[in-house]
Parts: structure tokens; C-alpha cells; sequence
């Protein structure tokens, strides 16, 4: 039942994310250029309706993760967040009133088979909640040292596909701490209350974490289209959880035969996660 309610969370999270970053990429795209990576691009942001309901909604998501995360672990609640992508295009579609065609479907349902396969396959279980803090500075000197070298390499790249692509990977790595962080967090909550929570540093953490993210996450989008951030966030933020939860966690995958699915999976998910930005659902159709 457990794992049941994690994965139902974890989905409602995904279309969570997937409307906030719909919403975000409305408003990102009236930023004036020449302020990008600044706080002006924040208040910019925050006379949008848009950019702000896109937030409440992100929270509402991050709520839904967190519950997910409570009740199961990390290697499986963080690669269901793939499905956000398929569920972000379907959105932009409908509001953009353009159908989304054929190779839309296709690779949404080979994300979505791709995604059932991998998880079934690997079946994701164990680990422990007790992290020594020598393991907790080392994950967290690698994570934000990891997102500072994709800001710095994208600062000084004109808006386009690069540029979007590696605030996107920034912002992947980000997200898959901040999960790391939540877990934690969730966990003291659980066994402690709500009091160990709010003094907790990893509460503080992925709160910082969450917002840095969602910070990187808005000049991915103003820095180039959907094509070039979503595939870098989506799979990077899942291929990160996954290795995080096994090395911060130790949590553990099946091995041994169940590769081969596993593997297929995995194929299935890239293919479709590179196809999907690809098909213009930002295009108003004529009427």
C-alpha cells in the first residue's frame, strides 16, 4: 500500500511540475533579455499571474513529492517524474490550442512503457536513512560544485540551445539534491515531529536547494526553447536521483538478468524524452 500511495504521489507531483513549468515558460518569455541571471529577472517574474501561479502550483507538487518520498524511496519516486516531460507538451499543446501530432503520442507512450519497464524491472528497495556527515559534505560539494561549473559555462553563451541546455542541467542537479534533501527531511519528520523538522539543516537545505533550482530553472526557459532545457532537465534529474539514493542511501536495484529490461527501459525513455521537445507545441494554430 506503501509503495502504491508513493507512486500515486509521485504522478500527481509530475503533473504538478508540469503545469508550473507550462505556466513559468509563459511568463519567461516576456523577460527582457538583458535581464537574465539577475534579480531583476526575479522581479520581472513576480508582476507575472502566470509566473505565480505557476508557483503555487509547483508547492502543491513539491507537497505531493514530499509524500511520495516519505513512503517510498528515492530510486523510485525521482525517475516517475520523467512522465512530467510527456505531460508538460500535452499542456503546452492545449494552451498553444495545437494538437499535439502523432510523433507527440508515440513518444509520450514510449516514455511512459519505457518508464513502467525500467522501474518493474529494477524494482527499486533497501537503503537507510542514517547519512554520516562526512557522506553529506562530500554530496554536497559535488552537487554545487557540479551546478556551478554548468552556470559558469553558460554565462557568458548567447540565448540559445546551449545556453538553455546547461542552466537545464544546473537546475536537474538542483532538483535531485533538493529530493535528496526532502528525503532526509521527511524522514526526520516522521520519527521525530514537526518540531526535529523545522531546526533540521537538510529542512533548510532543500529549501534553498528547491529555490536555487526553480531560480536556474526560469533562465533555462528564458534562455532558449523547450527543446533544448527539457530533455537535459528531465533526464539528468532522474539519472541524478537514481545515483544519489544509491550512494547517499544505499538503496539497490535487481541486477544480474533484469538488466536487459531494464536496459530496454531505459532506451525507450531517452528515445522519447529527445523526441518530445521536438514537436512544436509552442506555436499558436491558425484559426
Amino acid at each position: 500500500m506503501s509503495a502504491a500511495l508513493s507512486v500515486l504521489f509521485a504522478l500527481l507531483a509530475a503533473v504538478g511540475n508540469a503545469s508550473g513549468t507550462v505556466l513559468q515558460r509563459i511568463a519567461a518569455v516576456t523577460v527582457p533579455h538583458g535581464d537574465a541571471f539577475s534579480v531583476r529577472l526575479v522581479g520581472h517574474l513576480l508582476r507575472r499571474p502566470a509566473w505565480l501561479a505557476g508557483i503555487a502550483v509547483i508547492v502543491g507538487a513539491a507537497a505531493c513529492q514530499a509524500l511520495a518520498l516519505n513512503l517510498g524511496s528515492l530510486s523510485l519516486v525521482q525517475p516517475l517524474l520523467v512522465i512530467e516531460l510527456p505531460l508538460t507538451l500535452l499542456i503546452a499543446a492545449a494552451h498553444s490550442r495545437r494538437p499535439l501530432p502523432a510523433a507527440g503520442w508515440a513518444a509520450s507512450a514510449m516514455v511512459a512503457g519505457g518508464l513502467g519497464l525500467a522501474l518493474a524491472a529494477a524494482k527499486p528497495s533497501g537503503g537507510h536513512s542514517q547519512v554520516p556527515g562526512g557522506l553529506w559534505a562530500l554530496t554536497l560539494v559535488c552537487t554545487t560544485g557540479a551546478m556551478a561549473l554548468c552556470v559558469l559555462a553558460a554565462l557568458p553563451r548567447p540565448r540559445g540551445r546551449l545556453r538553455a541546455a546547461l542552466f537545464g542541467s544546473a537546475s536537474a542537479i538542483g532538483y535531485a539534491l533538493t529530493a535528496v534533501l526532502m528525503t532526509a527531511a521527511t524522514d526526520i519528520f516522521a520519527r521525530d515531529g514537526g518540531t526535529a523538522f523545522l531546526t533540521a539543516w537538510q529542512f533548510y537545505g532543500f529549501v534553498a536547494g528547491g529555490a536555487c533550482a526553480l531560480f536556474l530553472l526560469a533562465n533555462a526557459m528564458e534562455s532558449g526553447p523547450l527543446i533544448a532545457s527539457q530533455p537535459a532537465l528531465t533526464l539528468g534529474e532522474a539519472l541524478i536521483s537514481l545515483a544519489l539514493g544509491m550512494l547517499v542511501y544505499g538503496e539497490r536495484a535487481r541486477t544480474g538478468w533484469w538488466l536487459i529490461p531494464e536496459a530496454v527501459g531505459a532506451v525507450l525513455v531517452t528515445w522519447g524524452v529527445l523526441i518530445l521537445p521536438r514537436v512544436d507545441t509552442e506555436t499558436p494554430r491558425k484559426l
